[in-house]
């Protein structure tokens, strides 16, 4: 019946998942035999032995999923770049932060490449997607802001922001067609090299 929280069987056996990251695991799978768009939220909370009241506790939407944590992220990454010593330069700063913020433990990378591939590749997506990026581009503008004692909303901070996201997408572009690249070298690499073409801001 619609709505009931009680849990339902889940597909082969699998007890009732306990936390978002399983329930993750548990979409992306259905995601790639059923495709996303033909995915339903039932389907998921049937495949993870829950019911539709406790698949919407772990997420607002089927379109959240792939974002997993995202909003807790972003408020690690605030506080991450705040905690940077202030005599350090500002795109060394930015570089460091995008990687460490976005590296995953080993055993969790097959899933990321999964979830990235999500994110970028499925058109169903893009909307939502769009409103992520800002939010992301809104953490790394206002610290931007705040280093050059500018506004936020200011060309410097906001070219950097979006500079800096698109080193990232690039990057999870280049990962994602050669399983081969590390991730971390290649935005440290490509976040160089925009450091680079930033007059006054340079890494070296």
């Amino acid at each position: 019946m619609y709505g009931n929280d009680s849990a339902t069987p889940a597909r082969g056996g699998r007890k009732p998942v306990t936390s978002r990251a399983e329930l993750e695991h548990v979409a992306f799978d259905l995601f790639a035999a059923q495709g996303f768009e033909a995915t339903t939220v039932d389907d998921i909370a049937r495949a993870a032995g829950i019911g539709r009241r406790t698949f919407f506790r772990y997420f607002p939407s089927k379109n959240d999923i792939p974002w997993g944590a995202f909003d807790e992220q972003l408020d690690q990454l605030r506080t991450d770049l705040r905690a940077y010593p202030v005599d350090q330069p500002l795109m060394d700063v930015v570089r460091a932060a995008l990687v460490d913020f976005n590296r995953v433990p080993a055993a969790e990378v097959p899933w990321h490449r999964r979830r990235m591939a999500l994110i970028l590749q499925v058109p169903a997506l893009q909307a939502h997607s769009t409103l992520r990026y800002a939010n992301w581009r809104q953490v790394v503008a206002e610290f931007v802001a705040e280093r050059l004692d500018q506004p936020v909303d200011a060309l410097g901070p906001q070219t950097i922001a979006y500079a800096t996201l698109g080193v990232a997408l690039a990057s999870y572009e280049q990962w994602l067609r050669d399983e081969s690249q590390d991730l971390a070298a290649l935005m440290a690499a490509a976040m160089t090299g925009l450091a680079e073409s930033f007059t006054g801001v340079r890494t070296t």
